[in-house]
Parts: C-alpha cells; sequence; structure tokens
C-alpha cells in the first residue's frame, strides 16, 4: 500500500477541496473515514451517485447527527484514536459544533487538525461565502489567465479548490504529521485558498516584480501572447499545442512547419509576434491534427495534440504510464506521484452517506451495546 499507510484521518465531510485531499491522503495509504451529516446537507450537487464521486473513493462513511451532544460524542471518540483531522467549513463552525481545536487538542494532544477555507481563518472577508472563482480573483491568479483584450478564463476550479486548496491542505497535514512523529505534538494548519493560489503565482510574482511580466493579458511568454507557445486550430477543428521556449527546441517547431529556411520574425521580437502568429495559424490550420502530431514524432519541438478527455484513455503514451482507469463504467486518474517501494492504489468507489457507520464504530472500539443505542437512538446510521 501507499506511504501514509498506517495513518488514521478523520474527514468531516463537504464539498470542493477538503474532499481532494481526502482523496490524496487515502490513494497514498492513509485510512480515512467520512464524518457525513445524517441530516441532508446543502452541498451544491443533488442526486449525486456515489460511484461517479471520484473525490470520494477509498473511505468509510459514518452518518451521524453533529446536531446532537451524543453525536459530537461520538466524532471525538474517533478522534481519540486518529493522526488528524480534516475539515473544510467556515471559520467558527467547528467550533459552535464544540469540536474546536481547544477541544480536539486536549482529547487526543498528537492530533493535526486541518482546516480549509475560501479566504482563511481570520481578515475582513474570513467569514464570506465564495467558490474557485472568487478566492483565485483575490489571488491574482484570475487576472493573468486569458487572451489579450479577452475577459480572465476561469481555469475550471483547478487553481483555487484543488492546486491551491485540496494539495496544499494534504501537503500541510503530511508536513504537520512528520512533525509530529519528532515532537510529538500536534497543531492546527490553516489552508486558505487566496493564499494556494497566491502561491501558486509564486514565479508570475517575481517577474512582475522584475519587469518581466505585464498586467495585461495575453502579451507575456506563458499566458499567449506568444506565438510560439500558444494552441493552434487544426484542419479538422482541433487543435494543437506549442511550447518551443528555448532556442533548441523552436528551431525543432520552425523546422516541423516546414520554415526552417523562412525569412520570419526573431523568436523574440515582440513587436512582430503578431506577424508571426499569422504565420503559424495559416500554416497549422492547413492540416489535421493528427498529420501534425505524425509530423512532429520524434522531434524535441515541444509539440502535442491537445485532447479530449474521452481521448486521453486512447492516448499511447498515457495507456502506456496507467495514468487513467476504468472501473465499473467510471474513468478516473490514478494515484500520482508514484513510489518505488509503497506504491499507491486507488481506493474503491465512493460510498453512500452512512454506509459503513456500524462497521466503523466497531473499529474504533464502540461496544455492541453502545452500537445498538445509537443507531436506536438515530444517533448514527443512514441519513433520515
Amino acid at each position: 500500500m501507499g506511504p501514509l499507510k498506517g495513518f488514521v484521518v478523520i474527514e468531516l465531510a463537504g464539498i470542493g477541496p477538503a474532499p481532494f485531499a481526502g482523496m490524496l491522503l487515502s490513494d497514498m495509504g492513509a485510512t480515512v473515514v467520512r464524518v457525513d451529516r445524517r441530516d441532508a446537507a446543502d452541498l451544491g450537487l443533488p442526486g449525486r451517485t456515489p460511484k461517479f464521486d471520484v473525490l470520494g473513493r477509498g473511505r468509510k462513511s459514518i452518518a451521524v447527527d453533529l446536531k446532537s451532544a451524543e453525536g459530537i460524542d461520538v466524532v471525538k471518540r474517533l478522534v481519540s484514536k486518529a493522526d488528524a483531522l480534516i475539515e473544510g467549513f467556515r471559520p467558527g463552525v467547528i467550533e459552535r459544533l464544540g469540536l474546536g481545536p481547544d477541544i480536539l487538542s486536549a482529547i487526543n494532544p498528537k492530533l493535526v487538525i486541518g482546516r480549509m477555507t475560501g479566504f482563511g481563518q481570520e481578515g475582513p472577508m474570513a467569514d464570506r461565502a465564495g467558490h474557485d472563482i472568487n478566492y483565485i480573483s483575490l489571488a491574482g491568479a484570475l487576472h493573468a489567465i486569458g487572451r489579450k483584450g479577452e475577459a480572465p478564463v476561469p481555469p475550471l476550479n483547478l487553481v483555487g479548490d484543488f492546486g491551491g486548496g485540496g494539495m496544499f491542505l494534504a501537503f500541510g497535514v503530511v508536513a504537520a504529521l512528520l512533525e509530529a512523529t519528532r515532537s510529538g505534538t500536534g497543531q492546527v494548519v490553516d489552508a486558505a485558498m487566496v493564499d494556494g493560489a497566491a502561491y501558486l503565482m509564486a514565479m508570475m510574482y517575481g517577474f512582475r516584480s522584475a519587469g518581466q511580466w505585464q498586467d495585461e493579458r495575453g502579451v507575456n511568454v506563458l499566458d499567449t501572447g506568444a506565438p510560439w507557445y500558444d494552441v493552434y486550430e487544426t484542419a479538422d477543428a482541433k487543435w494543437l499545442a506549442l511550447g518551443a521556449i528555448e532556442a533548441r527546441f523552436y528551431k525543432e517547431l520552425l523546422k516541423g512547419l516546414g520554415l526552417a529556411d523562412a525569412d520570419l520574425p526573431k523568436q523574440h521580437d515582440r513587436k512582430r509576434w503578431p506577424e508571426l502568429r499569422a504565420i503559424f495559424t495559416s500554416i497549422i490550420k492547413a492540416r489535421s491534427r493528427d498529420a501534425w502530431v505524425a509530423t512532429f514524432e520524434g522531434m524535441d519541438a515541444c509539440v502535442t495534440p491537445v485532447l479530449a478527455l474521452d481521448e486521453v484513455t486512447h492516448d499511447p503514451h498515457m495507456q502506456r504510464r496507467a495514468t487513467l482507469q476504468t472501473v465499473d463504467g467510471v474513468t478516473a486518474p490514478r494515484p500520482a506521484p508514484r513510489f518505488s517501494r509503497t506504491q499507491p492504489v486507488a481506493g474503491d468507489a465512493a460510498r453512500a452517506v452512512g454506509a459503513d457507520s456500524v462497521a466503523v464504530l466497531k473499529e474504533f472500539g464502540f461496544s455492541e451495546t453502545e452500537i445498538g443505542d445509537l443507531g436506536a437512538r438515530g444517533v448514527v446510521g443512514q441519513p433520515a
């Protein structure tokens, strides 16, 4: 199993970045128990079938009435035997539930508490509602993405929820777990998507300070400003990605396009980039995407096809790497990164809310009498 085998994590169910972090930790071998609410919660995704909830894979689910004192006591007992807890509520919510860091740390001094928010635990906007698009807009990331003269383009929810959120939460929790093995004491991890998204922009902030990055979109090297770092439509209405930044790769690009001996503008002559772009556009549009892929086969020109999701599973390289797997009609990525000894394995499909309530209670030392009583009184079990 994965390198986190033996670690136990309690996940208070939510949406977006916290479940993504839970998936990462589970994929890496940790035992992750998801605590769902017995009462229906508005998570913005009604009617979702568990097997299609890829972010929920690899965990058991216990449904708990978090509005009752008995339900809170159940969570406390789970926490007493865990290494970490992760949650993705607004600041103050778990405190109001009676599960604040002070209380949990008193129960389990070694506990790492990973807290995932959009705007952070403090600050003028800490209590405000938001989603990925709002967090990355505040961090400067959204403003930088888009074409010249056009509106910013939201990059799905990759930069806030997952890159700047869930990955930083998982990284922070693992870092704190490593420290706890030395100090014997846990701590709180304050992971905010505004912080994570800004962190992902570190290189651009550096470029901006050096005067090498303009605030105007679509005029910089990595934001479609450079004609040799962009996507181009092919004859069959598909797309080709060019990323020939270095001179040696650019030379190969020109060779593949049949422009090796052409009288062209210099690669870094920004004033003539529109002219160079027009030449690339015309030439690439004349052939199909796969014809261009065949032309650049074996060349270090940094040219690749832009694959739709359905095409990724058929790509020879992605097949060779076994990057994706299909189980019960659901295609999803395998765990990454890979390890030489403790290779992680994707867990089973997400479980229905509360499907494992009894099993979880047994694993955490609850007696048969206690389990029966909790179920009879509606403290745990399937949603009401």
